[in-house]
């Protein structure tokens, strides 16, 4: 229903975007309306009560812009229409969500609301938790590792707000873990201030709290806030508890408060979008980049009320980058985004097939795309990179599986390649691994990860009882496996998305399924030309990756919406889509640098605003 009103919307709203694509969007997009639409959705007893002759003139497009986006997600999806009405082929499907893009790009900043977007309390997930008690405390035992594991939210990420819940097996798990991090706690460095001569328990413990509780809350602290906490003290030293039993008391307090597990920002009883404070701004900036609480620094600057200024913004962005524990958003991120996360888990090639796929193999495996990543990020870079390059990160084990000499020790470092079919993440052993099966590659999963991770362009999901291909790579009554899918792919229902899946893939059909170059296949040679759906044609990984980086501008969309969700914490909205242009406008100007995405989206709107009226309110 919502598909079907949006798309009406669109269509009336296009003419008045842009005269000149007129004939071509009548030609194009509304016979597909008038085929799936109109007979449900007309004046005639129209179903759900949309009148799609409602919708006259190119106003609408101002009055529901955020249900656009929605709909071009439900084309996208196949959620629309109802899976008993007939159904818009892939070509139907694509033709309609193109203008729908077209028309939301066209719009100008100035023609929406200015919404930062929906903001969760966010609690802090197992990595965060892990990565916050480290700091705050020292201690390095990984207690949330004894978690439940996090869900991957909108954006794809495992750090989405939506997803942040705590069951109540999470929260009997925080209680184990405070007593756990208190008892490893170097107590005497963390809370120095001890009773004495001069000093009483009571000022001890205030002291050592008027400290420590600020960092843990990541805020200013109030006398009301410290005092809840001392008449935990004081109950336990009543009881005749010793001092050390009595604050840890306190401090377990605090590690089981709200305003520790989760990332709160307090409402400002405000209408209009406001700006962050400069804590606030602090942990959002910390939590993006390194995935734990703020330093001293940060700190000191937020207190100052000087965190928000561009140039010091800018200058903290790229110390932080430099940081060792940047370290940690290369990994998580590309883990997540690229999926190499899942080789530490699901992914497991034959081993009698593949007896050198090691465990020392597997680790380097996926250290080489968060090293090469990092050296994007930090060397100002081009993202580009991550199509072709001519070098890698490699250690002795992972350089020797690529053929590669004079690489010696464990330590990954970057590595020359004289072989243009290596270089970028997609010709990465790692990557190679996980879009194959356990026997043989598959060059289906191999264009669809292209098509989704890298172009941000996924193709629906298959229709159902669609008959498997062969777990092997072996010849199947007389036909090789390129054949098989050729065959396979000659059916209606297959067709449409296998004409832009497996050209992608049989481009890296010259890399087993570890990732390791070969030359034949079944004792035939290896065929890895293709022809796009666009019209292009190559021979080998060399040659398409030099196509697809024709397509940058989609690549950098799709990057662009990938690191703001991150950041964010949050799947993506219509109203993100002025911040997602802006980020992409000054990633062009600056040769898509791998800084540039970062500073530019510290600098967003949506980063650096939240909305008003929020119902949240202080725990």
């Amino acid at each position: 229903m919502i598909l079907f009103r949006s798309i009406f919307v669109f269509v009336v709203a296009a003419s008045f975007l842009s005269r000149a694509a007129e004939p071509v969007f009548e030609e194009s997009i509304l016979p597909v309306l008038d085929k799936f639409c109109f007979n449900c959705h007309g004046a005639n007893k129209p179903k759900g009560g949309v009148n799609l002759s409602l919708f006259t003139d190119g106003a609408s497009v101002h009055r529901d812009p955020d249900l656009w986006f929605k709909v071009m997600n439900q084309l996208t999806e196949r959620s629309m229409p109802p899976e008993a009405k007939p159904q818009p082929s892939s070509d139907e499907r694509e033709r309609v969500a193109h203008w729908i893009e077209q028309a939301l790009d066209n719009l100008d900043a100035s023609q929406l609301t200015r919404d930062p977007g929906r903001k969760v309390i966010h609690r802090l997930n197992r990595l965060e938790y892990n990565n916050t008690i480290r700091d705050l405390l020292g201690v390095t035992s990984r207690p949330a590792d004894k978690f439940p594991t996090d869900g991957g939210g909108g954006g794809g990420f495992d750090n989405n707000a939506d997803t942040l819940f705590i069951p109540p097996i999470l929260m009997e798990k925080y209680l184990e873990a405070a007593d756990e991090i208190l008892d490893q706690a170097d107590f005497t460095n963390n809370f120095p201030v001890q009773p004495g001569r001069f000093t009483s328990a009571s000022s001890a413990a205030r002291k050592n709290l008027n400290s420590f509780v600020p960092r843990a809350f990541r805020r200013p602290v109030t006398r009301e806030d410290i005092d809840l906490l001392m008449e935990l003290f004081h109950h336990s030293q009543r009881a005749k508890a010793s001092y050390e039993v009595s604050l840890k008391l306190a401090l377990k307090a605090v590690l089981i408060s709200p305003n520790f597990l989760y990332r709160v920002e307090m409402d400002r009883g405000l209408d209009e979008p406001h700006p962050l404070n400069d804590f606030e701004l602090a942990t959002r900036l910390s939590y993006f980049l390194w995935s734990s609480m703020p330093d001293e620094k940060l700190f000191k600057l937020a207190g100052a009320k000087r965190l928000g200024q561009p140039q010091t913004l800018e200058a903290e962005v790229r110390r932080m980058l430099q940081d060792a524990k940047a370290q940690t958003l290369a990994e998580n991120f590309t883990g997540q985004w690229l999926g190499v996360a899942r080789l530490e888990t699901t992914v497991q090639p034959d081993a009698k097939r593949f007896p050198s796929f090691t465990p020392a193999l597997r680790k380097a495996m996926q250290r080489e795309p968060a090293e090469f990543f990092l050296s994007l990020l930090r060397d100002d870079a081009s993202l580009l990179n991550l199509i072709d390059a001519d070098y890698t990160y490699a250690n002795e084990t992972l350089a020797a599986h690529y053929g590669i000499t004079g690489v010696v020790g464990e330590q990954m470092q970057r590595v020359s390649l004289n072989d243009a079919n290596r270089g970028g993440v997609l010709s990465m052993a790692g990557v190679l691994t996980l879009t194959s099966y356990p026997l043989r590659t598959s060059p289906v999963l191999r264009g669809r990860w292209v098509l989704d991770e890298i172009l941000g362009t996924p193709p629906p999901p298959p229709p159902p009882l669609v008959p498997s291909l062969p777990p092997d790579d072996k010849p199947k009554e007389g036909l090789t496996m390129r054949q098989q899918l050729e065959k396979h792919r000659s059916k209606a229902e297959c067709a449409a998305c296998h004409q832009r899946m497996d050209p992608l893939g049989f481009g890296f059909e010259n890399f087993d399924a570890i990732g390791r170059w070969r030359t034949e296949l079944g004792g035939e040679p290896v065929d890895s030309t293709g022809v796009l759906t666009t019209g292009e044609t190559f021979q080998g990984p060399a040659e398409l990756k030099k196509i697809l980086l024709t397509k940058k501008e989609t690549f950098a969309r799709n990057m662009t919406d990938r690191m703001l969700a991150y950041a964010l914490g949050r799947g993506l909205e219509f109203h993100d889509r002025p911040a997602v242009k802006q980020i992409m406008t000054a990633l062009a100007r600056e040769n898509y640098r791998g800084s540039t995405l970062i500073l530019e989206i510290v600098k967003s709107f949506p980063f650096q605003y939240r909305r008003g009226n929020e119902t949240e309110t202080k725990p």
